[in-house]
């Protein structure tokens, strides 16, 4: 089993027919069932054109209609990014995951308001994607540094994703699906969803939990972890250096007050029974010796 995308998933790309879209779409098309997985583009105004043999539509309607897709991966400029979340969101699809960045603090909360009670997911924005290894992969995380196994990643950086990945093949230890966050203030699932979902895929031993300076999400993710998670979990907090009032290069990044430093979040972290390191070359060691 996987979370959130496996081999059966059906992908559809907004914003195909620009350069970052098509780099990344023509990438997720070469790696394991991307093949059969991408199945549609949307750009409005370019339907009836084709990228790669994926057929174009102008809307995402449209597309789901014709298709069947489920899932869609947003490759749109900010000031456009919200509007298409909303489209996705309104076509009823599963999935949504928003790779954008800048998307601006006021569409988004519009746009998290207008999803409240709408049955699909959120991932991002100004996220790397999902990947389930050997399956099928969503974003913008490079493939080939991943392996099928039992270790979950979730992470809010994708530098660190990668960084958590790459470790964990070296040690010998495969992923059984990795999924980023995202580091703006307003996204969609937080840390607790995916461990949520973690916890009850029975082919995931244990995890990774890798966070940010600023905001609560860990802590909250920590606290459910001590009530609720039946695997073991190793934590990392990026940002140790910052201090108070500056931020990292994610937008939600940022201590205010005194409260969301690393130091206070590995604290709680560790009161709740996570491994934490503060040294992140040693994620995926430390991950082995849980195990």
């Amino acid at each position: 089993m996987s979370i959130l995308i496996d081999k059966s998933t059906r992908v559809l790309t907004q914003g195909i027919t620009g350069k970052t879209g098509q780099f990344h779409t023509s990438a997720g098309l070469k790696y394991a069932n991307g093949a059969a997985c991408y199945v549609a583009g949307v750009t409005p105004g370019k339907g009836g054109q084709s990228f790669e043999g994926v057929p174009i539509f102008n809307t995402v309607r449209e597309a789901r209609e014709k298709t069947g897709v489920n899932a869609s991966v947003i490759y749109v400029p900010p000031p456009y990014a919200a509007a298409a979340i909303d489209e996705a969101v309104d076509a009823g699809l599963d999935l949504v995951i928003c790779i954008t960045d800048g998307v601006p603090v006021r569409d988004m909360i519009r746009t998290k308001y207008r999803m409240q009670g709408k049955k699909t997911r959120l991932i991002g924005p100004n996220c790397p994607g999902v990947i389930t290894p050997d399956e099928l992969k969503i974003g913008i995380m490079p493939g080939h540094i991943h392996r099928k196994g039992p270790v979950g990643v979730v992470s809010r950086s994708g530098t660190l994703t990668y960084e958590a990945v790459g470790q964990l093949t070296a040690v010998g230890l495969g992923q059984s699906s990795c999924v980023g966050t995202g580091g703006d203030p307003i996204n969609g699932l937080k840390h607790v969803d995916v461990l949520r979902m973690f916890n009850d895929d029975p082919q995931t031993e244990a995890v990774i939990m890798v966070g940010e300076i600023g905001g609560n999400d860990e802590e909250e993710a920590a606290r459910w972890v001590k009530a609720n998670m039946r695997k073991p979990v190793v934590g990392f907090i990026a940002g140790v250096t910052a201090p108070p009032g500056k931020r990292m290069g994610h937008a939600g990044a940022i201590v205010s007050g005194g409260r969301g430093t690393a130091a206070e979040k590995l604290a709680v972290m560790e009161e709740c029974g996570i491994k934490v390191t503060r040294n992140p070359a040693e994620m995926g060691k430390l991950l082995k010796s849980v195990l």
